[in-house]
């Protein structure tokens, strides 16, 4: 399916997509861009479902084995790096 940008650098889903997804007006997606310049959009649920690859399954599985005084490196500094969508 070919889609375009407008003037503000946004892209409509065609309708058939919409359905598939069950997307209406207002449903949160996730972008993300992947090796070789792939977009892949995923539908997100806000608070009730998370959705992780298999290194995010990796990580939360390193995190809930480690100790409650210290947590794994590599989350100390994704969080030195977090921001919030709003930023």
């Amino acid at each position: 399916m070919l889609v375009t940008l407008d003037k503000r650098g946004s892209i409509s889903l065609p309708i058939s997509i919409r359905k598939e997804l069950g997307a209406e007006p207002g449903t949160p997606f996730e972008i993300v861009l992947e090796p070789g310049g792939n977009i892949a959009l995923y539908p997100v649920e806000i608070y009730r479902k998370v959705r992780v690859n298999a290194a995010g399954a990796h990580k939360l599985e390193q995190a809930r084995s480690s100790e409650a005084a210290s947590l794994p490196d590599w989350f100390e500094q994704d969080m030195d790096h977090a921001g919030t969508d709003s930023e």
